[in-house]
């Protein structure tokens, strides 16, 4: 999954109508929620607040726009295409428009909310995260070694080790990598404490 790091934001000015673009990263739909009530409180006396969010739950994608008061398709489902093309997911753009006097049309509003959203964007790091499981693996000593080589090459996070009889670990890792791991190594234990978590 592509997401980006960190929230961002931009702002562009148009026939003296001024276009905000907040992105955020958010992980569930209720999140997205929180976020259109705070931002329609923080630009309360702006004439629109219009957005668009791809949200992952449970294996499946949540899509929501709404072009807030503008003509149906000039703002919401432009930047939704955004999100779409560019394989974004758990992220929502909000775009606050304080309108100038000066009447756009529907191409020239597409254009504005497109520009603004693809500004505030190129502005973001994009990341990948991947869902991992949470394990404690108990092992002998003298396999710690062999298992933190093959370890080296995978996206992973160590939680805790603990050294008494045996090693125990437990560790963030994907079903795939854990596949991997247990072929090459020799574990003694395998439980998983939670599933699908996003690293």
């Amino acid at each position: 999954m592509k997401t980006i790091k960190q929230n961002v934001s931009a702002e562009i000015t148009v026939k003296k109508s001024k276009f905000i673009a907040n992105i955020f990263k958010v992980n569930s739909e209720q999140q997205a929620k929180e976020t259109i009530e705070e931002i329609n409180k923080k630009y309360h006396d702006a004439r629109h607040n219009c957005y668009a969010y791809i949200v992952e739950e449970k294996g499946n994608n949540i899509e929501r726009f709404s072009d807030n008061g503008e003509p149906s398709g000039t703002a919401g489902a432009p930047m939704l295409d955004i999100l779409k093309n560019k394989e974004l997911s758990n992220i929502i753009i909000i775009v606050t428009r304080y309108f100038g006097g000066i009447l756009l049309g529907t191409g020239g509003l597409v254009k504005a909310y497109t520009d603004v959203s693809l500004e505030a964007l190129n502005q973001s790091e994009i990341i990948e995260l991947e869902y991992v499981n949470k394990y404690k693996i108990d092992m002998k000593y003298n396999e710690i070694q062999n298992f933190q080589y093959n370890l080296k090459k995978m996206k992973t996070k160590i939680i805790s080790n603990e050294y008494n009889e045996n090693v125990e670990i437990v560790i963030l890792l994907s079903k795939e990598n854990m596949k991997i791991i247990q072929s090459k190594c020799i574990l003694d234990k395998v439980n998983i404490l939670e599933e699908n978590i996003l690293l």
